[in-house]
């Protein structure tokens, strides 16, 4: 399985950062991962600004070759990691710009007549790590589950992958012993995933 792991954070001494190096450690150790690979968008001066003009068509965002190295990344992968914090009830304004300008038409998915379009990234599986200051509860209570909504089905479900899973942590400033058991919890789980 090659694993492409989506890093949206600007500062890497970081509890997001240290959820970043579990997962990588986890992958490695992993027998069926193959291959892991790591985008740091913030790293990378990642350009989040959805631009559309004379020189660069809508219709055409699948061809820009500004992307194309991203694009590739994507194509490569069986799964995609996501790491990035809850800020305002959603993620960051990075992240959001990295799938509105890289989930486009003909390249995620492909407009039929009817509904929904075909998902052109069908296969795939994702996975989210999220952190949050608040409490773990507060987007279920609060927000209606907002977030998983926008990303399982706005997002990832319209592009053809069904296998989305969570991993939401709240209260991280609280007590270093909680983080060292939500670190632990997931370097375990990307050790022994199957799928």
């Amino acid at each position: 399985m090659k694993t492409l792991i989506i890093y949206t954070y600007p500062n890497h001494n970081s509890l997001n950062h240290s959820f970043l190096q579990k997962i990588i450690k986890g992958c490695n150790e992993n027998p069926i991962i193959q291959e892991v690979k790591v985008l740091d968008l913030y790293a990378e001066n990642f350009n989040p600004i959805l631009e559309f003009n004379e020189q660069k068509r809508r219709r055409d965002m699948y061809l820009d070759p500004d992307l194309e190295m991203y694009r590739r990344q994507i194509t490569w992968a069986d799964k995609l990691i996501f790491i990035y914090p809850i800020w305002w009830g959603r993620p960051p304004a990075m992240l959001l710009g990295y799938i509105d300008r890289l989930f486009a038409s003909n390249f995620a998915y492909r407009d039929k007549k009817g509904l929904l379009p075909d998902g052109l990234l069908k296969g795939k599986s994702v996975v989210c790590v999220s952190t949050m200051k608040g409490p773990t509860k507060y987007p279920l209570i609060w927000l209606n589950n907002a977030h998983k909504i926008l990303m399982k089905k706005a997002v990832f479900g319209f592009v053809g992958i069904k296998n989305v899973k969570f991993f939401e942590f709240g209260n991280m400033e609280s007590k270093k012993g909680h983080q060292t058991r939500k670190l632990a919890k997931v370097y375990r789980y990307f050790k022994t995933i199957k799928d």
